[in-house]
C-alpha cells in the first residue's frame, strides 16, 4: 500500500478506506491519542490507539519526536480540530526518540533556543510554515521568470571584483596561512596562488549577469551571496541569497515596472498557496503583538500587509520629493525620528523608508531618482549631473526590500565614475568591453530573499528565515 502524506488525508473526502502513513510523533496523551506530522502541512492527523491492541514496551517507544509507521482504517473524526482520523491497525517505530534529552519539547522554546538546535527547529509549528513558505516563494520566484522569458543563469561564487565596493568580502585562498609567499614590497603574492590573483565570494551576482543580459536579453541570477561584515544585528547574515534580474534596453520606468509585477505575483503566490502557513503564523504575530507596548505593536496584521502590497499601486516619488515630505513632517520637526533629515542628500533610514509607506503616502513606495554620491557607480547619471537612475522599493514594516537602477551604458562617464572613486579599469576591463561592444540601455535590480521571507512570514529575525545561519563567530551544522 502506498504510503500518503498528512496533507493528502486531511483533504480527503472519503473515509471508511485503509491507509498507510509516516511521520513523527508530536504528543501522545492517554496512550490513546497520537498527534502525527510529516512536515507536508503545519496540521497533525490524530492516529487512534486502541491499547489493548498493543504491548506496553511498543508504547512506551511512542515518544515526541520518534519516527512511526501507521496503517488504519480512515474515520470521520469524533473530536474537535480535525474532519477525519486514523483508527490504529498496525503500528512500527521506524526510529526511537529518547524523551529525556529530544530538545523539542511540546511546549514553547524560544527562537534562540531553537537556532542553537537549528537541525531539529523545522519540527516546530512555526519553522516548518516559515520553511514551506520559503521553499514556495524560492518556487514563486522561478516561476515568474520563466514564464516572463528570462534565461536563469548561474554567476561566479568565486570572483575577482567587487561589485559594490563595500571592501567586506571573505578571501578565496589556499596559500600557506603562516607562510604565504611574498613579494618584494612584503605583501603576499597573490600571484602565486591558486587563481594567480586575489579573490573573494562574491557579493552580487549583478556584474556578470549584466554580461548575459547584453547578448540573451532577459536573465536573473538566484544565488548565495556572501559579505564580511562584523555584525550581529537581526538583519545581517554572512551568507545570504539574492535574486537579480538584468533586462537589455530597459529603462528605470521599465525597471519599476517589472519589480512591482515580480512583487505582486510572488506574494499572490504564497497567498493562494500557503493558507493554513500563513493563518498560523498570522495568529503567531498577533499574540506576540499582545506582549508589546502599544506604540510598538504592529500596524497591520501578516496577511493583511502582504495583500497591501499585492492589492495596491505603487506610488512612484522621487527622492528630492519625499526629502521634502520627511524635511515637513511631524516627526521630523518633533524631532521623533532618530535620524533627523535637514537637508538634500541624507541617506535614508528604514524609519523614513516607514514613515512614506505607511503614515504618509499609505500605500507601497518606489523612491527613484536617488543623489549619485550614496548610490553605486554603476547607476546612470542623469542629465543634472548630481543625481543617478537608481530606485527603491519600500514596504510596510520592513522598509527598502527592492534596489535597482538603470545601468551607465556609456563609456566614457562609467570610466570617469570608476576614476573618481578608484575603482581599478584593469580588473574590471570586461565589465568596460559591454560599453564598446553594442552598448544599449539596461537595468535591474537586486532583491534579498531572506528579506523577502521576513516579509511574508512576519519573522522579525533573519536568522529565522534561513536553514542555517551563518553569523559572526558562528557556522555551526
Amino acid at each position: 500500500m502506498t504510503s500518503k502524506t498528512v496533507a493528502e488525508l486531511l483533504s480527503q473526502e472519503v473515509t471508511l478506506q485503509e491507509v498507510t502513513i509516516k511521520g513523527w510523533v508530536r504528543t501522545f496523551r492517554a496512550k490513546r491519542f497520537i498527534a502525527l506530522n510529516d512536515g507536508s502541512t503545519i496540521n497533525n492527523i490524530q492516529c487512534v490507539v486502541d491499547f489493548e491492541n498493543f504491548d506496553e514496551a511498543t508504547l512506551k517507544r511512542i515518544t515526541t519526536g520518534a519516527a512511526i509507521h501507521v496503517t488504519g482504517d480512515l474515520v470521520e473524526s469524533q473530536g474537535k480540530g480535525q474532519s477525519v482520523e486514523i483508527v490504529v491497525k498496525t503500528l512500527e517505530i521506524l526510529g526511537d526518540s529518547d524523551p529525556e534529552t529530544y530538545p523539542i519539547q511540546p511546549k514553547k522554546h524560544s527562537f534562540e533556543f531553537l537556532r542553537e538546535n537549528a537541525h531539529l527547529r523545522t519540527r516546530t509549528n512555526t519553522f516548518s510554515a516559515v520553511m514551506r513558505l520559503r521553499s514556495s516563494l524560492s518556487f514563486a520566484v522561478h516561476k515568474y521568470f520563466n514564464e516572463n522569458g528570462f534565461n536563469y543563469m548561474h554567476t561566479p561564487i568565486i570572483t575577482g571584483s567587487d561589485a559594490e565596493g563595500a571592501g567586506e568580502m571573505f578571501k578565496v585562498t589556499n596559500l600557506d596561512a603562516k607562510n604565504p609567499p611574498l613579494n618584494e614590497d612584503g605583501f603576499v603574492n597573490y600571484k602565486e596562488d591558486f587563481f594567480g590573483k586575489e579573490t573573494n565570494l562574491t557579493v552580487s551576482g549583478q556584474l556578470e549577469a549584466e554580461t548575459y543580459a547584453m547578448s540573451l536579453g532577459k536573465v536573473y541570477t538566484f544565488g548565495p551571496t556572501f559579505r564580511a561584515e562584523n555584525s550581529n544585528t537581526s538583519r545581517h547574515l554572512a551568507e545570504f541569497w539574492m535574486i537579480e534580474p538584468e533586462v537589455a534596453f530597459m529603462d528605470l520606468a521599465g525597471n519599476m515596472d517589472l519589480a512591482e509585477d515580480f512583487m505582486k505575483s510572488v506574494l499572490s503566490y504564497v497567498l493562494e498557496h500557503n493558507k493554513e502557513d500563513l493563518e498560523f503564523l498570522d495568529k503567531r504575530l498577533a499574540d506576540e503583538d499582545k506582549t508589546k507596548p502599544q506604540a510598538e505593536r504592529s500596524a497591520m496584521g501578516l496577511v493583511e500587509k502582504i495583500k497591501f502590497v499585492v492589492d495596491n499601486n505603487f506610488k512612484r516619488v522621487s527622492y528630492t520629493e519625499a526629502i521634502d515630505i520627511l524635511k515637513s513632517s511631524k516627526p521630523n520637526k518633533k524631532k521623533k525620528f532618530n535620524y533627523i533629515i535637514e537637508e538634500w542628500g541624507a541617506d535614508l533610514q528604514s524609519e523614513h523608508e516607514r514613515f512614506l509607506v505607511e503614515k504618509h503616502f499609505k500605500c507601497p513606495v518606489i523612491l527613484f531618482d536617488y543623489p549619485a554620491n550614496i548610490k553605486a557607480f554603476y547607476m546612470r547619471l542623469n542629465e543634472d549631473g548630481k543625481t543617478v537612475r537608481a530606485m527603491d522599493i519600500l514596504f510596510p514594516g520592513i522598509g527598502e526590500m527592492v534596489g535597482g537602477s538603470q545601468r551607465e551604458e556609456r563609456l566614457d562617464v562609467l570610466k570617469e565614475k570608476m576614476k573618481a572613486l578608484d575603482i581599478d579599469e584593469e580588473e574590471l576591463w570586461w565589465y568596460l568591453d559591454l560599453r564598446k561592444y553594442g552598448s544599449a540601455v539596461h537595468s535591474g535590480f537586486g532583491l534579498g530573499f531572506e528579506r523577502l521571507v521576513m516579509f511574508a512570514t512576519g519573522m522579525s529575525n533573519i536568522r529565522d528565515v534561513i536553514p542555517f545561519p551563518r553569523t559572526p563567530q558562528n557556522a555551526e551544522f
